[in-house]
């Protein structure tokens, strides 16, 4: 298990504030990136390699499927 203990974590700017459904990630851990639920910060976190997370979030932001 990774050890999240140092992680600050930051809710998108595109997050409406109203607590809806929201995640924040956390950058600033070594060689990880943490993102988690909003409304359940105890709850578990999804970890992945800096790489990993550019490319989700690439394919995200993307309108063709990605195979």
């Amino acid at each position: 298990m990774t050890d999240l203990a140092g992680a600050i974590w930051r809710k998108s700017t595109r997050s409406g504030g109203n607590g809806g459904n929201c995640i924040e990630v956390a950058t600033n851990l070594p060689d990880i990136v943490a993102v988690r639920d909003s409304k359940n910060h105890a709850g578990p976190a999804l970890t992945f390699t800096p790489q990993g997370w550019s490319s989700f979030v690439a394919a995200a932001r993307c309108d063709t499927p990605v195979r």
